[in-house]
């Protein structure tokens, strides 16, 4: 059960996100990736945690794709989160840490995210898959600019969205042939946001985290993306 006081912050990140898409909200000082970015020990444990947890959500997923080409890309899917989740351990194992030990304090929050936003069917699952990775993926990637620079070189290429074309394919396809298929993501993926950017706001520096006026501008880059992405399934985000 998530608490109630999980619930309400949800509320308000989403509601921060519309925040955001306001004009008016654009003179708001920015925080420096240096303000925000966690210790380097957290980070890794985070991120690895949640590309193992993605990777196991759409393995499972596969299994009721209702195409052969959908099974296909929820391997895709899969198969990059592993990729992911492997160069971060190797990452972890460098700098001398234990990946469990590191992961496991991020286990019980990202858990309850992913019961948060599990899907009623495949085609909610993908886009599940798509949306919150998509997200993350950005945020990670963009604190990854002020962590050391070997670890920087190390891990430049591992945010990126080499798997995304793959699922914009697929989508589009199976919502052109269901458009009411579209209708039901579309809602689907605002329904992601808010708990997507709760996980969020766990990634950042924890004296960070409550200074929500000077964050609108980390949440309008990342929505900013997001919306990116809805528009290239032809949805609404």
């Amino acid at each position: 059960m998530v608490s109630w006081w999980n619930r309400k912050r949800a509320a308000q990140l989403a509601a921060a996100w519309l925040a955001s898409r306001n004009p008016r909200n654009a003179q708001v000082e920015r925080l420096a990736l240096d303000d925000v970015s966690p210790e380097l020990d957290v980070y890794l444990g985070q991120a690895a945690y949640l590309q193992l947890s993605v990777y196991e959500t759409m393995g499972r997923a596969g299994a009721s794709a209702p195409t052969m080409s959908g099974r296909l890309v929820t391997g895709v899917l899969a198969t990059t989160a592993l990729e992911r989740h492997r160069t971060i351990v190797a990452e972890i194992e460098r700098i001398g840490a234990e990946p469990a030990a590191l992961m496991d304090p991020h286990r019980e929050a990202i858990d309850l995210f992913l019961e948060r936003t599990s899907g009623a069917d495949w085609y909610e699952s993908i886009l599940t898959g798509y949306v919150t990775a998509g997200i993350l993926n950005d945020l990670f990637g963009n604190l990854l600019r002020s962590l050391p620079i070997d670890v920087r070189q190390r891990l430049r290429t591992v945010f990126d969205a080499r798997e995304e074309a793959a699922v914009v394919e697929e989508l589009t396809a199976r919502i052109a042939e269901d458009p009411e298929v579209g209708s039901r993501l579309a809602m689907w993926g605002r329904r992601l946001v808010g708990d997507t950017l709760l996980v969020a706001r766990s990634a950042l520096a924890s004296h960070a985290r409550e200074d929500q006026e000077r964050l609108e501008p980390v949440w309008t880059e990342l929505i900013a993306a997001h919306t990116r992405r809805m528009d290239a399934l032809g949805l609404t985000a």
